[in-house]
């Protein structure tokens, strides 16, 4: 049952930077509009892709289980950061301050269950394991 949780788990968590990036990539120049609402003006292009990149490889490897351990570290260089510059609740007026923490805590629980994978590996279902007892 834990394997199947554990799959389960890095689907859901996988998927919801895999709609990230393709949402980045649908809608690059209004991300890049907003990049600069939040003071992001210096080499956007490059961030951007650069966001892409690990938002798309990092997910891939979470959810194949293949070095889910260096995915995990991939989103969470991204994830971290952006957390703390789109949803810093105590900067907001004060008719957003609840929104913005909950979703503050939202991707601080988030971070949590990438931690988890961080730290526990692909588990049984993984491209991994599929490599290490498959005789060739």
């Amino acid at each position: 049952m834990k394997d199947i949780v554990d799959l389960i788990a890095r689907i859901f968590i996988s998927l919801i930077f895999l709609v990230e990036a393709y949402d980045s990539i649908d809608y690059f120049k209004s991300t890049k509009l907003t990049m600069t609402e939040y003071g992001i003006t210096w080499q956007q292009d490059i961030l951007l892709l650069g966001a892409i990149w690990f938002l798309a490889i990092g997910a891939i490897l979470v959810l194949i289980g293949y070095r889910s351990s260096l995915g995990a570290t991939m989103l969470l260089l991204y994830w971290v950061p952006v957390t703390f510059i789109v949803h810093s609740f105590w900067n907001a007026p004060a008719e957003l301050y609840r929104v913005e923490s909950m979703a503050f805590m939202k991707n601080i629980a988030i971070t949590g269950g990438l931690l988890t994978v961080f730290v526990n590996g692909s588990g049984k279902y993984s491209i991994k394991r599929l490599f290490a007892t498959t005789k060739l």
